[in-house]
């Protein structure tokens, strides 16, 4: 993946869980945006779709970002795609490999509408 950036043609924002006070004393969880990434979407090789087959997962894409990226395990990443298409993807987990120097974060595609 040299030449990484370049290669990083979406922008995602990074929708997290947070705990908020509800002003009554107690909290809620509710979905913040929290940063907003460069991303590579890709389809899953043929062997990372057997792999999620066998282990009856959803991973549908893969989005590759920099090492640093502030993504993880069950965010919510929301862009839209080269035809204008909204789109969310549900983070299944975050891999980097043993020189970071991008991070790989398997995802399912939740939503996809026409036009955003």
């Amino acid at each position: 993946m040299r030449g990484l950036g370049r290669r990083l043609n979406r922008s995602l924002a990074v929708w997290r869980e947070t705990t908020v006070d509800d002003g009554a004393g107690g909290q809620e969880t509710t979905l913040a945006q929290v940063a907003t990434v460069r991303g590579k979407v890709d389809q899953p090789s043929p062997t990372e779709r057997l792999m999620a087959q066998q282990s009856e997962s959803r991973h549908s894409h893969n989005i590759y970002l920099l090492p640093r990226a502030n993504v993880r395990r069950g965010d919510e990443l929301r862009g839209t795609d080269a035809l204008g298409n909204a789109q969310k993807f549900r983070v299944l987990s975050v891999v980097q490999p043993s020189t970071p120097v991008y991070s790989k974060a398997f995802v399912e595609l939740t939503q996809s509408q026409p036009g955003g």
